[in-house]
Protein backbone atom coordinates (compact mmCIF):
# COMPACT_ATOMS: atom_id res chain seq x y z
CA UNK A 1 0.00 0.00 0.00
CA UNK A 2 2.64 2.18 1.06
CA UNK A 3 4.45 1.99 -2.57
CA UNK A 4 1.28 2.45 -4.55
CA UNK A 5 0.58 5.62 -2.57
CA UNK A 6 4.30 6.65 -2.94
CA UNK A 7 3.99 5.88 -6.81
CA UNK A 8 0.53 8.35 -6.77
CA UNK A 9 2.01 11.02 -4.84
CA UNK A 10 5.55 10.93 -5.81
CA UNK A 11 6.01 9.61 -9.92
CA UNK A 12 3.97 12.38 -11.66
CA UNK A 13 5.03 9.90 -14.69
CA UNK A 14 1.90 7.44 -14.12
CA UNK A 15 -1.19 8.04 -14.51
CA UNK A 16 -2.54 8.51 -11.38
CA UNK A 17 0.31 10.27 -10.47
CA UNK A 18 -0.74 12.81 -13.25
CA UNK A 19 -4.21 12.94 -12.25
CA UNK A 20 -2.96 13.83 -8.22
CA UNK A 21 -0.90 16.64 -9.96
CA UNK A 22 -2.94 18.40 -11.58
CA UNK A 23 -6.14 17.42 -9.36
CA UNK A 24 -3.34 19.20 -6.52
CA UNK A 25 -2.67 21.92 -9.25
CA UNK A 26 -6.53 23.19 -9.35
CA UNK A 27 -6.51 23.06 -5.97
CA UNK A 28 -3.92 25.21 -5.66
CA UNK A 29 -4.86 27.83 -7.97
CA UNK A 30 -9.14 27.49 -6.55
CA UNK A 31 -7.32 28.33 -3.18
CA UNK A 32 -5.44 31.19 -3.97
CA UNK A 33 -8.51 33.02 -6.10
CA UNK A 34 -10.53 32.51 -3.16
CA UNK A 35 -8.01 34.00 -0.88
CA UNK A 36 -8.00 36.89 -3.06
CA UNK A 37 -11.58 36.91 -3.05
CA UNK A 38 -11.42 37.28 0.73
CA UNK A 39 -9.72 40.65 0.47
CA UNK A 40 -12.49 42.23 -1.72
CA UNK A 41 -14.45 44.69 1.13
CA UNK A 42 -17.86 44.09 -0.12
CA UNK A 43 -18.54 40.52 -0.03
CA UNK A 44 -21.78 39.31 1.21
CA UNK A 45 -22.43 36.84 4.35
CA UNK A 46 -22.93 34.14 1.88
CA UNK A 47 -19.86 34.77 -0.33
CA UNK A 48 -18.14 34.39 2.96
CA UNK A 49 -19.58 31.62 4.18
CA UNK A 50 -18.74 29.79 0.87
CA UNK A 51 -15.26 30.87 1.12
CA UNK A 52 -14.71 29.82 4.50
CA UNK A 53 -15.87 26.40 3.60
CA UNK A 54 -14.00 25.90 0.98
CA UNK A 55 -10.78 26.93 2.87
CA UNK A 56 -11.63 24.52 5.39
CA UNK A 57 -11.79 21.83 2.42
CA UNK A 58 -8.96 22.92 0.91
CA UNK A 59 -6.70 22.88 4.56
CA UNK A 60 -8.04 19.19 5.05
CA UNK A 61 -6.60 17.97 1.45
CA UNK A 62 -3.17 19.67 1.91
CA UNK A 63 -3.42 18.66 5.02
CA UNK A 64 -3.62 14.64 4.23
CA UNK A 65 -1.45 15.21 1.18
CA UNK A 66 1.07 16.62 3.36
CA UNK A 67 0.69 13.64 6.08
CA UNK A 68 1.03 10.87 3.21
CA UNK A 69 4.05 12.86 1.98
CA UNK A 70 5.42 12.21 4.79
CA UNK A 71 4.20 8.14 4.98
CA UNK A 72 5.50 7.34 1.84
CA UNK A 73 9.06 9.28 2.21
CA UNK A 74 11.51 6.91 2.93
CA UNK A 75 13.43 9.83 4.97
CA UNK A 76 10.20 11.52 6.75
CA UNK A 77 12.67 14.05 8.67
CA UNK A 78 14.99 14.71 5.90
CA UNK A 79 11.18 15.87 3.91
CA UNK A 80 9.59 17.66 6.43
CA UNK A 81 12.58 20.18 7.05
CA UNK A 82 13.38 20.48 3.17
CA UNK A 83 12.35 23.27 0.90
CA UNK A 84 9.36 21.41 -0.82
CA UNK A 85 8.18 20.32 3.21
CA UNK A 86 8.10 23.73 4.57
CA UNK A 87 6.64 25.25 2.14
CA UNK A 88 3.45 22.27 2.49
CA UNK A 89 3.37 22.83 5.88
CA UNK A 90 3.05 26.47 5.39
CA UNK A 91 0.08 26.05 3.51
CA UNK A 92 -1.85 25.08 6.34
CA UNK A 93 -0.37 25.97 9.57
CA UNK A 94 -1.89 29.11 9.65
CA UNK A 95 -5.64 27.87 9.66
CA UNK A 96 -4.44 25.38 12.29
CA UNK A 97 -2.68 28.55 14.58
CA UNK A 98 -5.84 30.45 14.13
CA UNK A 99 -8.60 27.63 15.16
CA UNK A 100 -5.85 27.09 18.37
CA UNK A 101 -5.87 30.88 19.77
CA UNK A 102 -8.09 33.76 20.17
CA UNK A 103 -5.38 36.42 19.33
CA UNK A 104 -6.54 38.77 16.73
CA UNK A 105 -2.38 39.62 16.39
CA UNK A 106 -1.92 35.76 15.20
CA UNK A 107 -4.60 36.63 12.17
CA UNK A 108 -0.94 37.90 10.22
CA UNK A 109 -0.18 34.48 9.99
CA UNK A 110 -2.23 34.37 7.49
CA UNK A 111 0.00 35.90 5.13
CA UNK A 112 1.78 32.05 4.61
CA UNK A 113 -1.67 31.17 2.75
CA UNK A 114 0.23 33.02 -0.13
CA UNK A 115 3.00 30.30 0.35
CA UNK A 116 0.40 28.34 -1.54
CA UNK A 117 1.95 29.68 -4.64
CA UNK A 118 5.43 28.33 -4.48
CA UNK A 119 4.12 24.58 -4.14
CA UNK A 120 3.13 25.11 -7.95
CA UNK A 121 6.76 24.63 -8.48
CA UNK A 122 6.73 20.98 -7.27
CA UNK A 123 4.18 20.29 -9.84
CA UNK A 124 5.49 21.85 -12.94
CA UNK A 125 8.99 20.65 -14.52
CA UNK A 126 9.50 24.05 -16.18
CA UNK A 127 9.27 26.20 -12.83
CA UNK A 128 11.27 23.04 -10.99
CA UNK A 129 14.22 24.73 -13.05
CA UNK A 130 14.31 27.63 -10.53
CA UNK A 131 15.01 25.21 -7.59
CA UNK A 132 18.16 23.87 -9.37
CA UNK A 133 18.76 27.56 -10.72
CA UNK A 134 18.67 28.79 -7.13
CA UNK A 135 20.98 26.17 -5.72
CA UNK A 136 23.62 27.04 -8.65
CA UNK A 137 23.75 30.78 -8.22
CA UNK A 138 23.61 30.58 -4.09
CA UNK A 139 26.94 32.13 -3.50
CA UNK A 140 26.72 34.73 -5.76
CA UNK A 141 23.01 35.82 -4.95
CA UNK A 142 24.81 35.78 -1.09
CA UNK A 143 27.51 38.12 -2.11
CA UNK A 144 25.52 40.47 -4.52
CA UNK A 145 23.24 41.19 -1.38
CA UNK A 146 26.40 41.69 1.08
CA UNK A 147 27.61 43.71 -1.83
CA UNK A 148 24.38 45.63 -1.89
CA UNK A 149 24.24 46.50 1.50
CA UNK A 150 27.66 48.19 1.72
CA UNK A 151 26.66 50.07 -1.21
CA UNK A 152 23.11 51.13 0.33
CA UNK A 153 25.17 52.31 3.96
CA UNK A 154 27.57 53.99 1.73
CA UNK A 155 24.78 55.72 -0.17
CA UNK A 156 23.19 56.78 2.96
CA UNK A 157 26.34 58.18 4.74
CA UNK A 158 27.49 59.88 1.99
CA UNK A 159 24.57 61.91 0.92
CA UNK A 160 23.68 62.36 4.70
CA UNK A 161 26.88 64.10 4.70
CA UNK A 162 25.99 66.19 1.78
CA UNK A 163 22.49 67.27 2.21
CA UNK A 164 22.11 67.11 5.97
CA UNK A 165 23.19 70.94 6.85
CA UNK A 166 20.78 71.66 3.99
CA UNK A 167 17.84 69.35 4.37
CA UNK A 168 18.27 68.14 7.91
CA UNK A 169 14.59 67.41 8.12
CA UNK A 170 14.59 64.94 5.42
CA UNK A 171 18.13 63.49 5.73
CA UNK A 172 18.30 63.70 9.80
CA UNK A 173 20.88 60.94 9.75
CA UNK A 174 22.29 58.22 8.34
CA UNK A 175 19.57 55.49 9.26
CA UNK A 176 16.90 58.80 7.49
CA UNK A 177 19.04 58.63 4.37
CA UNK A 178 18.85 55.42 3.99
CA UNK A 179 15.78 55.34 2.38
CA UNK A 180 16.72 57.70 -0.92
CA UNK A 181 19.64 55.46 -1.44
CA UNK A 182 17.33 52.24 -1.94
CA UNK A 183 15.02 54.34 -3.76
CA UNK A 184 17.90 55.67 -5.51
CA UNK A 185 20.37 52.22 -6.05
CA UNK A 186 17.31 50.29 -7.40
CA UNK A 187 16.95 53.54 -10.41
CA UNK A 188 13.07 53.83 -9.09
CA UNK A 189 13.66 57.55 -8.03
CA UNK A 190 9.65 58.16 -6.19
CA UNK A 191 10.86 61.86 -6.15
CA UNK A 192 9.70 62.62 -2.52
CA UNK A 193 13.11 62.71 -1.54
CA UNK A 194 16.02 64.46 -3.53
CA UNK A 195 19.32 66.24 -3.01
CA UNK A 196 19.58 70.04 -3.53
CA UNK A 197 23.47 71.15 -3.44
CA UNK A 198 25.60 70.67 -5.82
CA UNK A 199 27.82 67.44 -4.24
CA UNK A 200 24.45 65.87 -3.59
CA UNK A 201 23.50 66.02 -7.03
CA UNK A 202 26.49 64.93 -8.32
CA UNK A 203 26.91 62.36 -5.67
CA UNK A 204 24.00 60.78 -6.75
CA UNK A 205 24.88 60.72 -10.28
CA UNK A 206 27.44 58.09 -9.68
CA UNK A 207 25.00 56.32 -6.97
CA UNK A 208 22.88 56.46 -10.33
CA UNK A 209 25.13 54.75 -12.46
CA UNK A 210 25.97 51.70 -9.33
CA UNK A 211 22.54 51.63 -9.41
CA UNK A 212 22.00 50.17 -13.07
CA UNK A 213 24.29 47.44 -12.25
CA UNK A 214 22.43 47.02 -9.04
CA UNK A 215 19.50 46.42 -11.10
CA UNK A 216 20.66 44.32 -14.14
CA UNK A 217 23.44 41.87 -12.44
CA UNK A 218 20.39 40.13 -10.30
CA UNK A 219 18.78 39.53 -13.69
CA UNK A 220 22.02 38.09 -15.53
CA UNK A 221 22.90 35.78 -12.68
CA UNK A 222 19.18 34.31 -12.87
CA UNK A 223 18.99 34.17 -16.68
CA UNK A 224 22.37 32.19 -16.18
CA UNK A 225 21.61 29.87 -13.61
CA UNK A 226 18.35 28.98 -15.06
CA UNK A 227 20.28 28.24 -18.49
CA UNK A 228 22.59 25.90 -16.56
CA UNK A 229 19.38 24.24 -14.90
CA UNK A 230 18.02 23.69 -18.30
CA UNK A 231 21.69 21.72 -19.42
CA UNK A 232 21.13 19.98 -16.26
CA UNK A 233 17.99 18.44 -16.75
CA UNK A 234 18.22 18.01 -20.44
CA UNK A 235 21.65 15.62 -19.30
CA UNK A 236 19.06 13.79 -17.03
CA UNK A 237 16.51 13.10 -19.41
CA UNK A 238 19.24 11.54 -22.27
CA UNK A 239 20.43 9.35 -19.08
CA UNK A 240 17.07 8.10 -18.34
CA UNK A 241 16.45 7.19 -21.91
CA UNK A 242 19.44 5.62 -22.34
Amino acid sequence: MKEKLRIIIEDNTSKKGKIFDYFIQILILLSLIAFSIETLPDNSLYTIEILNAFELICVIIFSIEYLLRIFVSEKPFRYIFSFYGVIDFLAIFPFYLRGTYDLRALRAFRIFRIFRALKLIRYNKALNRFSIAAKIVKEEVILFLIVTCIFIFLASAGIYFFENEAQPEVFTSVFHSGWWAIVTLTTVGYGDVYPITMGGKIFTFFILLIGVGVVTIPAGLVASALSKAREIEEEENIKEHK
